[in-house]
């Protein structure tokens, strides 16, 4: 595929993780087997590009799917040739890895959906992006590479419509609010990630929905998409999300993990330019919770 590159001024293999589907591993691993041109010539990864430039790259093949499907429930929200949209429960973790290899959200994909992208390998087929373990709600699917390019191009660019609802610890001094800090690992602990000047720029805004005293219920909007944003954003404040096992306190609401949840995904259909908008409701454990939160509001 032919790329006019939109602004220039990075190295060649961050452009293309940027302004392209591929992920840097793989701009690297294409620009070292001299698969990538740049106004028609060979260039290494640390070669600077400049605005307006064309990149010439094939993505890659499509791959036989490796894991087995397994029928288990899956809530399929909307499914079209191009795309689907579901409703990941709490508690199951989105693609195989280390100590998850079945049981996933991609193990039931295979088994629900005949047709899945394959950019991003046999992983994690027809993930656009994720959201974690604990965490239910919204992801939109890819079933073709066309549809993933454009529907990763508009998360890039910051397009796509991501608003998460969470109870979080504390409660906040304002009804509005951003949150601009970096993120990246953490050096103390590298299970977690933490703000740091020497992570990838993130930001976060908030809407406060309800309060009650300990607790606030919270909206949030993301506009980038870093790993356990939302959950290291509000720790950082000082207002950690209920029931997180990594960035919480210990003493905190009862539940099935963090009391998040992934409530409205908004994306334009890559085929028919339609913006479409999808909402769903917080499982019943994140209902009934709320409902005590409000009752031992209301009796003070």
């Amino acid at each position: 595929m032919k790329l006019k590159i939109s602004q220039g001024g990075q190295r060649l293999d961050k452009t293309l993780a940027d302004e392209s589907p591929l992920s840097r591993a793989q701009a690297n691993e294409m620009i070292k087997k001299g698969q990538v041109l740049v106004d028609g010539q060979l260039k290494k990864a640390k070669y600077i590009t400049s605005k307006n430039q064309i990149v010439e790259f094939e993505l890659p093949e499509e791959e036989s799917l490796d894991y087995e499907a397994e029928e288990m429930p899956l809530e399929l929200i909307y499914e079209d040739s191009d795309v689907a949209v579901i409703n990941k429960p709490q508690g199951m973790v989105v693609h195989p890895s280390a100590g998850y290899s079945s049981g996933t959200l991609v193990n039931a994909l295979l088994f629900h959906i005949k047709d899945l992208s394959s950019i991003n390998g046999v992983i994690r087929p027809g993930i656009v992006h994720r959201i974690d373990k604990d965490t239910s709600g919204l992801l939109m699917i890819a079933k073709n590479n066309e549809a993933h390019h454009a529907l990763a191009q508009e998360l890039k660019a910051k397009k796509s419509l991501r608003k998460y609802i969470a109870i979080v610890h504390g409660n906040l001094p304002n009804d509005l609010g951003v949150i601009e800090a970096p993120i990246g690992r953490s050096e103390k602990d590298r299970k977690k990630q933490a703000v740091t000047s020497k992570g990838k720029d993130a930001l976060t805004r908030f809407k406060v929905l309800e309060r009650f005293g300990d607790y606030t219920l919270v909206e949030l909007s993301l506009e980038t998409g870093r790993t356990h944003q939302i959950r290291v954003h509000m720790a950082y404040i000082g207002h950690p999300i209920a029931g997180d096992p990594l960035y919480g306190p210990r003493k905190t609401l009862k539940g099935n993990g963090q009391f998040l949840h992934a409530e409205t995904l908004g994306f334009t259909h890559p085929i028919s330019q339609e913006l479409m908008t999808f909402s769903v409701e917080p499982p019943q454990i994140f209902k009934d919770t709320l409902e005590k939160l409000r009752s031992k509001r209301d009796m003070k």
